[in-house]
């Protein structure tokens, strides 16, 4: 199993950025797949969650209404497209999927 993110950057307060996570190595198909990220000195934390087929989302209360988790089990790629960037969501983000972690993608929001 792998999981490799990218989309990650430097971007400034109210932007947006579109994480993707691509897997490999397993039936995506059949796996929910979720978000999760780390800032500096905190606990990692759930940020959005997706069923198997999309029809499940989960969002954290700090990003509903800003951010949208989206797959498309033709190209085994889950996307994490974030609006409205605030500095509070900077931090390291990770893809997870049965029982493995991605090697996370930084997002820095400053101005």
């Amino acid at each position: 199993v792998q999981l490799v993110e990218s989309g990650g950057g430097l971007v400034q307060p109210g932007g947006s950025l579109r994480l993707s996570c691509a897997g490999s190595g397993f039936t995506f198909s059949n796996y929910a797949m979720s978000w999760y990220r780390q800032a500096p000195g905190k606990e990692r934390e759930l940020v959005a969650q997706i069923g198997s087929v999309g029809s499940y989302t989960y969002y954290a209360d700090s990003v509903k209404g800003r951010f949208i988790i989206s797959r498309d089990n033709v190209k085994n790629t889950v996307y994490l497209q974030m609006n409205s960037l605030k500095s509070e969501d900077t931090a390291d983000y990770f893809c997870y999927a049965k029982y493995t972690w991605g090697q996370g993608t930084q997002v820095t929001v400053s101005s």
